[in-house]
């Protein structure tokens, strides 16, 4: 066979493939329209009035369509089915919310906080606060103590703090005057109050004397640093920075550990260790934004030692909590800031402090200072929400005190659970930005200090000639300790370096 004979082949084949597709959809074609037209043929002849009733076909019954309006349940189901993301989505927030609130009302709501008392009704247990007498958290933790059945004890290193915590008229608030800057006068005063402690105390005139108990020492460092640029502070303001914000935290610890170690409970009853309660303001420490290097370098540095603490007396079995602060409501407690929304364990920066800056200093952080003092959540602040409630902090402590909470690190306080996690998760990069830190494209000229001298010595050799007068050295002391140096133009600037001689 040919090849022409198996192209006809193949051509006629292809034919009846086609064919028989294209009777496929004639056939249904017809059925349809067929069954269409028959349907349309009965309604007519059904209809119409000379047909007799015998041949009279009988009509098709349509079914009927009702339409109901569905109830808002049936509504609100249909929507749920058709979003099943966006719904559950919600539902997980909405749980989250709900549980949180829960637990808090809990919380809140939990048994009654008491400091346990003798039989007699005299109060046995002693609480020492380390902090200054002038801070509202020292205060308001210092009446709330005292209210719920504890001797307080505030530690004051002056007169004048002696006389802020008489103040107070509370005779279960004292002072406990140790100088930690006089070693041997701390340690006399700790063996004193050591005494004091062991010595059982009558709570009243003709009472039987209790025996007191050191349950827990509080170190409230100061909470208010300085938002400044690094190059503006003067190296006398870390010094001082350094010195009472961390030095002195550190050697009021240290004048405590012996006291902390011993045994001051009778022999052969069950010694209940003090425990060590350290406070630090959380915010800033956690995400160190520009402009908060004091803040920033002091809770780091306290973070460390009191980790380190805490390995020193966990052999000891003597628990030391880290309690890492968030923002609160102290407008009970500064009555001359009362017309604020809230008080801040931290000072954010004020834009008229960039008025007394060198130009240099100004040209170079002045818009970044600003904006990110104007910002929402700067200077460890939230703007238009109110700090959490000191009574949220309070319970927390006793909490802690009576060994309900036994983590080391408590976070406690509006924003200090946030910070966290922003400053563990978020790029420093976008949290800058968030606070509107932005690139600085222009900066001024440097201009050496050569030049400088060069061009002095030029005018005065100028001026002497002038003048007659034989020139006289002498050294330049700049009035300014900072290290930046600001020219008269106000667009130049050099670096002061000071000599030791």
């Amino acid at each position: 066979m040919s090849a022409d004979d198996h192209l006809f082949q193949d051509v006629l084949s292809s034919i009846n493939v086609h064919f028989r597709h294209y009777a496929d959809d004639v056939a249904q074609f017809v059925d349809l329209n067929v069954d269409r037209a028959a349907d349309v043929v009965r309604e007519t002849l059904a209809a119409t009035p000379w047909i007799p009733d015998i041949i009279r076909p009988t009509a098709t019954v349509k079914p009927m369509v009702t339409v109901v309006a569905l109830s808002r349940f049936e509504r609100i189901q249909g929507w749920v089915v058709r979003h099943k993301i966006v719904t559950g989505v919600f539902i997980v927030v909405c749980g989250t919310v709900a549980f949180r609130a829960y637990r808090t009302s809990q919380y809140m709501s939990k048994k009654l906080r008491r400091a346990k008392r003798a039989r007699n009704g005299g109060r046995v247990e002693v609480v020492v606060i380390a902090g200054s007498p002038t801070l509202p958290l020292t205060k308001s933790l210092s009446l709330d103590m005292e209210r719920r059945g504890f001797i307080v004890y505030i530690v004051c290193n002056a007169a004048e703090d002696e006389s802020m915590v008489h103040a107070l008229s509370r005779p279960d608030i004292r002072p406990l005057s140790i100088d930690t800057t006089d070693p041997p006068s701390a340690g006399a005063a700790i063996e004193r109050f050591a005494l004091f402690l062991q010595s059982p105390q009558a709570p009243g005139a003709k009472m039987k004397p209790n025996q007191l108990t050191l349950q827990s020492v509080i170190l409230i460092p100061s909470l208010h640093y300085q938002t400044s640029p690094i190059a503006t502070i003067p190296p006398s303001n870390f010094a001082n920075l350094f010195y009472t914000h961390l030095l002195q935290p550190i050697l009021t610890i240290q004048a405590f550990l012996p006291l902390l170690t011993s045994r001051l409970n009778p022999v052969g009853e069950k010694w209940v260790p003090p425990k060590v309660l350290v406070f630090t303001p959380s915010i800033i420490s956690s995400i160190n934004p520009p402009f908060h290097a004091p803040e920033a370098t002091v809770c780091s540095a306290l973070s460390a030692f009191t980790e380190v603490l805490t390995a020193e007396l966990r052999p000891l079995d003597i628990p030391v909590t880290h309690m890492q602060l968030g923002t609160f409501d102290f407008s009970s407690f500064v009555p001359s800031r009362g017309s604020l929304p809230h008080q801040n364990l931290v000072t954010a920066g004020n834009p008229e402090d960039t008025l007394v800056w060198p130009d240099g200093a100004r040209h170079a952080y002045g818009r970044n200072f600003v904006a990110q003092t104007s910002s929402a959540i700067s200077g460890g602040r939230i703007a238009g929400l109110r700090g959490s409630s000191l009574r949220r902090l309070h319970n927390t402590v006793f909490d802690v005190i009576d060994g309900t909470i036994t983590a080391e690190t408590v976070r406690v306080g509006l924003g200090s659970s946030v910070y966290g996690f922003v400053g563990r998760w978020a790029p420093r990069s976008l949290v800058s930005w968030m606070m509107g830190i932005r690139k600085v494209d222009e900066l001024s000229t440097w201009k050496t200090s050569s030049c400088e001298g060069s061009e002095r010595e030029d005018n005065e050799h100028e001026n002497e000639s002038e003048s007659g007068e034989a020139p006289q050295e002498f050294i330049a002391v700049p009035s300014d300790p900072n290290v930046w140096n600001s020219e008269a133009d106000g667009s130049v600037w050099t670096p002061q370096h000071s000599d030791s001689s």
